[in-house]
């Protein structure tokens, strides 16, 4: 059996179908299993992703996204001052 990879809204979604499920009165591990996933795995992902709705996991994975392009305009303009060091002292 091949592993499948949630996207983060599937795993928010099942991370809300097991609340609503112990919410009318299941127990959780049955619940675990009825989203079919393992125990292990709902609470990795209720760890990760626990008490976030879909606007939250949006603005994440925005903000993820433009720490990371903010993070290599600052290496790319480290590298130019270094290249430019180099440069002034006559190294090249």
């Amino acid at each position: 059996m091949a592993n499948k990879r949630h996207k983060p809204e599937e795993i928010v979604q099942k991370l809300r179908q097991v609340d609503v499920l112990v919410g009318q009165g299941m127990q959780r591990a049955d619940a675990i299993r009825e989203v079919r996933i393992t125990e292990q795995t709902y609470y990795r992902w209720r760890k990760q992703y626990g008490g976030m709705g879909t606007d939250q996991l949006k603005e994440l994975k925005r903000l993820q996204k433009e720490n990371e392009r903010l993070r290599r305009a600052v290496s790319d303009l480290t590298l130019d001052k270094l290249i430019l060091k180099e440069a002034a002292r006559g190294n090249f």
